[in-house]
């Protein structure tokens, strides 16, 4: 049983028996991959901290063809989203560990296991550098949504129904690092209107709602 090591970012993790976990995690060179974090639930696991959603970790894990869950030895976090800035205000800190949900939800959904997507890959790790730099979440989430419909090939030619604030958004995101996306000039008006036109879009490829966009729309609400 061949033991890899790899650069991955943690999407999502489920409880197994009484102190294990399933963690799904994207691997640069590999693709997706989930596997069994023995004894992750433990107050002294190995894996402290480095099982939150779009963490960046060096795993260690073996592989069998026979089994469909790899085992994982270790992860060890490079960076993680816990550094948000203590400095955030409680509801701006609240909504960006929303959107990092939402970001780790999408990669989940979108990755396909063992497919290697470097692409896609690079999108999730500027994401997490854009978040930790202090990037706002409402542009910043309309960027991800746009950057990961494309990279996937469904978002549509930009058609005359959207308003010219928002095409200018789109325009700007196609040249400006996530960690930039603050300079963009858009209004809450142009923002809401591509929220529904990504939203449409990403429901219709994945068939179903997400449960962090559920997440986000009554934080907002909460908010208002």
């Amino acid at each position: 049983m061949p033991l890899h090591t790899a650069e991955a970012l943690v999407l999502r993790t489920y409880k197994l028996g009484e102190a294990d976990r399933i963690v799904v995690f994207l691997t640069r060179d590999r693709g997706k991959k989930r596997g069994v974090a023995k004894g992750a639930r433990r107050q002294r696991s190995r894996f402290a901290g480095a099982l939150e959603p779009l963490t960046e970790v060096r795993v260690a894990y073996f592989e069998s063809e026979r089994r469909e869950l790899v085992g994982l030895n270790y992860a060890e976090t490079v960076r993680s989203p816990l550094s948000l800035s203590s400095a955030d205000a409680a509801p701006a800190s609240t909504g960006r560990y929303m959107l990092v949900e939402y970001v780790a939800e999408l990669l989940d959904e979108w990755a396909q296991d063992s497919d290697a997507d470097d692409r896609l890959y690079r999108l999730g790790a500027s994401m997490l550098d854009a978040l930790t730099a202090g990037a706002p979440a409402e542009p910043l989430a309309r960027y991800f949504e746009y950057w990961l419909l494309r990279l996937q090939g469904v978002y549509p030619e930009v058609r005359s129904t959207l308003s010219p604030q928002a095409i200018a958004f789109l325009a700007s995101a196609r040249s400006v690092p996530p960690h930039d996306v603050g300079t963009v000039p858009a209004d809450a008006r142009a923002l809401r209107e591509l929220e529904g036109v990504h939203r449409t879009l990403i429901a219709t490829h994945l068939e179903k709602s997400l449960k962090s966009d559920r997440v986000l729309r009554e934080l907002r609400r909460a908010e208002s």
